[in-house]
């Protein structure tokens, strides 16, 4: 509501705008009125996985007042006596169910914010596919209203059961199943990943993660990404990645590895490095597993890394080495170098198969003074 006036006369005016007109056309509406009094109707805690998270990214915090309710996730908690501090709440509204990949784990407690009523089917489905069928699945619609009602029944159950769900619903999953376990530390098996041959090795990628440093919210540039494998593992730490990719058959292969391994959201870039990482957000650490040599890609990379920030490069080569070495010389940083080897069948006894050696150079660069 805004008041004017007018020829000494003082009208109000009310606009009122719905979110169903479109969403991104109402924010700009919303965010056109900055200095008139608005009121936001939303359901639930406004500050999580909600609008206001939305408009704290456009409004600094003294331009809003908030006033929270009872979150789904807490109405769902206490009907179901789930402490939350022991449950994953995410959100699948909007997002790709994909999302929900990343938290399935034997006993593990999922509650998550839907679309609407389809979202349970896709997460029945997902959970059946990755050998957590027998997961207990409680769907609760409609809470705090004169519908409202809970169904339980396994993930496939539910599928053969072809129920209907209402869209107003929270979804409550106790994971149960023999499901292959996939551990948010670095080192996930090499078959976890659909690639072609270009994938950094278990041991190998433990390794250069551990240098990398992941933490929440901190964004990597993977250059030369191949299968995606480093900004797959970042992301499942907490991070945000791009991945950077010159080859187009290798882009889809990158889709699917992070769906699979529940982290939907990265980010996919085409293109060659140099050129490719010019308009890239500014990185938290950067990491280069393939092109090093090429004219200009360290340079760009560099300069991509925020002051106070990380970049680690991988080489296999004698080349790529030698690169390393020099680059070490310039700006310092610590050189590694490993050499893994693992056990193989030769003829009907057991022997150890080396793989190619690869040396890893981390440097710093120094925040400004």
């Amino acid at each position: 509501m805004s008041d004017r006036t007018e020829g000494g006369t003082s009208h109000t005016s009310k606009t009122i705008l719905n979110w169903a007109d479109g969403y991104r056309e109402t924010l700009d509406r919303i965010i056109a009125l900055r200095g008139t009094p608005v009121t936001i109707l939303a359901t639930g805690d406004p500050l999580h996985f909600g609008i206001g998270s939305t408009l704290g990214r456009e409004f600094p915090a003294d331009e809003m007042r908030i006033l929270p309710s009872p979150s789904a996730f807490s109405l769902a908690a206490a009907r179901l006596g789930w402490p939350l501090q022991s449950v994953a709440c995410i959100t699948l509204h909007g997002r790709p169910v994909e999302h929900l990949n990343r938290h399935l784990f034997p006993g593990a407690r999922v509650l998550a914010l839907t679309s609407d009523g389809s979202t349970i089917v896709q997460a029945a489905d997902m959970l059946v596919a990755r050998g957590f069928g027998a997961s207990v699945l409680h769907v609760l619609e409609h809470m705090g209203g004169a519908r409202e009602r809970t169904v339980r029944m396994t993930a496939q159950d539910l599928l053969a059961a072809n129920t209907p769900f209402a869209d107003f619903n929270t979804l409550a999953i106790d994971c149960a199943g023999d499901g292959p376990v996939l551990p948010l530390v670095p080192g996930l098996p090499d078959d976890a990943f659909r690639h072609d041959g270009q994938l950094t090795k278990r041991e190998i990628r433990a390794a250069t993660l551990a240098l990398l440093a992941p933490y929440p919210g901190a964004l990597l540039w993977d250059v030369g990404a191949g299968c995606g494998s480093i900004a797959i593992e970042w992301m499942r730490a907490g991070g945000r990645a791009i991945a950077v990719e010159a080859k187009p058959e290798r882009l889809a292969m990158i889709a699917e590895n992070a769906g699979a391994l529940g982290v939907p959201d990265l980010k996919i870039t085409e293109g060659m490095a140099p050129a490719a990482l010019d308009a890239l957000e500014a990185a938290d650490a950067v990491f280069i597993g393939g092109g090093l040599t090429g004219e200009g890609v360290f340079e760009a990379a560099w300069a991509g890394v925020k002051p106070g920030g990380r970049l680690v490069a991988n080489a296999v080569t004698l080349e790529g080495e030698a690169r390393l070495v020099e680059l070490r010389g310039r700006h310092g940083g610590e050189l590694t170098r490993i050499s893994v080897a693992r056990a193989a069948p030769v003829g009907r006894y057991c022997g150890w198969k080396s793989l190619m050696p690869v040396t890893l150079w981390l440097v710093h660069k120094e925040r400004d003074a």
